[in-house]
């Protein structure tokens, strides 16, 4: 054996370690951060360029900051109270700038208090939505004062806003909520002795401070539907370095998603067919950035009225409640969730794993009894590649016989190789197939973990409390005996999960086929630990999905291997013939 091929993989695997946090918080940001974690203060970054034509809403002053409990003291504010948001709109600008999440805490800790996900501006984590209207080329200052007909916006009290101006126009704001996350806002203009011209406006803006990573199998940060086609190619830092944006196509919906939340603008009807001068994306430096929502400028005759309707998404990224909203009309709404390519696996994937959590009254069973059921489903793929496996290695003696017979003849070779594979009745890439076919339903399952809201603050057993962040107990705090928590993902967190997790691929890994090359069998020897190093900080959910795969697969191979002995004899005299070597 090469000592140098050895030290080679060795190193290689330790730079593997080494490198994984940074591109853990780049490709999952439950290990690096947590999505609900306290933001710190908003950093000076370079101003950007905004995009075009969303300079008719200007508004980009830095905000005074302030506390967030002085800012929601202050008075003139619509309590928001539904079965499943509280919050209040500011009357100063027609804000809804408190929102809070009553299904979901900050943290597991039941005192924790809900999600907040909306905040005022100048606040840490600040977070809202605005509505108004520009007039004569101008936006109207956000710091008038409106006058409220109602004390709380619920379900079955809508609220409405008012303002008249020094011509004589009167600004209307009507507010409705569901019992879910929309808001509907109902903008209308009455003229007065003159026409005027106006323009309605919407936007949300944030800081990027408290937003979750974005990454391969969940998007954070820009998003929406142009031309009934999702449009989210940006991060926050690409969006900051463009600028802006101002995607092509009619906009159907348009926002900014975290991982588990949503905010988002949906102008009329959610169909695109809604006459808008300008929608897109800014950023405005200090990591903030806007999207806006700027309808066509319209006449209003002296006398007359004009109304245009705006609804808001702020809550959470339920498929379910997504799924109502865009079978009521709105275009792709779904997709705020980032299904990706095998979406068509992933939604009965989760619809079984609701189904199995609403049966055994526990998450971690659920993921357990999922990955048991789509082992079950794929058993006849594997076993089918199995068999071709146990083929291919019967006939293989007489390949290199094939091989040696013909070396310098290489074409008269590759004939009789075919021929030996129609005679035996072999086909070399049956084994391939079914690997093949098995990639995205096991990918599909992946993101289901990823992306259902459902594992959030999910327990398991014992000192599992949340399926969805990384395993508590570990190295660094002797499983869990000591108060110690580690503030950022680190490698040398290893838990119970990541042990076994290591265990059991080297299981899997051992039941293989031998490798011929050493170098392939020098990394197959060390690969499970490098493993069980690089996927200890990911959530506990996953890791128990991978572990129970790994023992069905390890009792699925022995199995197979009882069916045909011919190929575990084989791939024992493999392993032999490569220690002998």
């Amino acid at each position: 054996m090469d000592n140098r091929n050895l030290l080679l993989a060795v190193v290689l695997s330790g730079l593997l370690i080494l490198g994984w946090d940074a591109g853990l918080r780049y490709f999952y940001p439950e290990a690096a951060v947590s999505s609900q974690a306290a933001p710190p203060s908003a950093t000076k970054g370079d101003a950007a360029a905004p995009a075009a034509g969303a300079g008719n809403l200007g508004g980009d002053a830095a905000a005074r900051k302030v506390d967030l409990k002085a800012a929601l003291a202050g008075g003139n504010r619509v309590a928001i109270d539904t079965p499943r948001l509280s919050g209040s709109i500011n009357l100063v600008g027609a804000r809804i700038d408190d929102v809070e999440l009553k299904d979901y805490r900050e943290t597991v800790k039941k005192n924790s208090g809900p999600v907040r996900l909306f905040a005022p501006e100048g606040t840490p984590s600040q977070y809202f939505a605005e509505f108004g209207f520009v007039s004569g080329g101008a936006r109207q200052p956000s710091n008038l004062v409106w006058q409220a007909d109602g004390a709380k916006l619920t379900p079955t009290t809508p609220v409405t806003l008012s303002r008249t101006d020094a011509n004589g126009v009167t600004y209307r704001i009507k507010f409705a909520v569901d019992a879910n996350y929309m808001i509907t806002a109902t903008q209308s203009v009455t003229a007065g002795a003159a026409p005027a011209v106006v323009q309605p406006f919407a936007l949300i803006k944030r800081t990027s401070t408290n937003a979750t990573i974005d990454q391969f199998a969940s998007h954070s940060g820009p998003v929406g539907v142009f031309g009934d086609t999702l449009w989210d190619p940006h991060s926050y830092d690409e969006l900051a370095e463009l600028g802006g944006e101002s995607p092509e196509g009619a906009p159907d919906w348009l926002g900014f998603t975290d991982q588990y939340w949503l905010a988002a603008l949906v102008p009329g009807d959610g169909k695109g067919n809604v006459k808008v001068d300008d929608a897109g994306f800014r950023s405005l430096g200090d990591k903030l950035f806007r999207t806006d929502l700027l309808y066509g400028a319209t006449t209003v005759p002296a006398g007359g009225t004009m109304t245009q309707e705006t609804r808001l998404y702020a809550g959470a990224k339920d498929s379910q409640i997504l799924d109502v909203y865009e079978d009521g009309g709105i275009t792709n709404f779904g997709l705020a969730i980032s299904w990706g390519w095998f979406w068509f696996f992933e939604k009965p994937i989760l619809w079984l794993l609701r189904t199995l959590n609403g049966l055994v009254g526990n998450f971690g069973v659920a993921i357990i009894l999922l990955t048991v059921v789509i082992r079950g489903l794929m058993f006849p793929v594997a076993q089918k590649g199995f068999a071709s496996m146990a083929a291919m290695k019967a006939v293989q003696p007489r390949m290199k016989e094939i091989q040696e017979r013909f070396k310098d003849d290489k074409q008269r070779q590759q004939q009789e190789i075919m021929k030996l594979y129609k005679d035996e009745k072999v086909n070399p890439l049956s084994g391939c197939l079914p690997m093949v076919i098995q990639i995205p339903v096991f990918f599909a399952l992946y993101k289901v973990l990823v992306l259902a809201i459902e594992m959030r603050h999910e327990p398991f057993i014992l000192w599992i409390r949340d399926l969805s962040a990384p395993d508590p107990a570990h190295i660094l705090n002797l499983f869990g005996l000591l108060p110690f928590t580690v503030p950022e993902a680190s490698f040398l967190a290893i838990g119970p999960l990541a042990v076994l997790l290591g265990i059991t691929m080297w299981l899997t890994f051992k039941l293989n086929p031998s490798a011929m090359d050493p170098v392939q069998q020098q990394m197959f020897a060390i690969m499970p630990w490098i493993l069980m190093f690089v996927m200890a900080p990911f959530a506990a959910g996953l890791l128990l999905y991978w572990v129970t795969s790994n023992i069905l697969t390890v009792a699925q191979q022995s199995y197979l291997y009882s069916k045909h002995p011919q190929l575990k004899a084989a791939n024992a005299a493999e392993k032999a013939k490569a220690a002998k070597g």
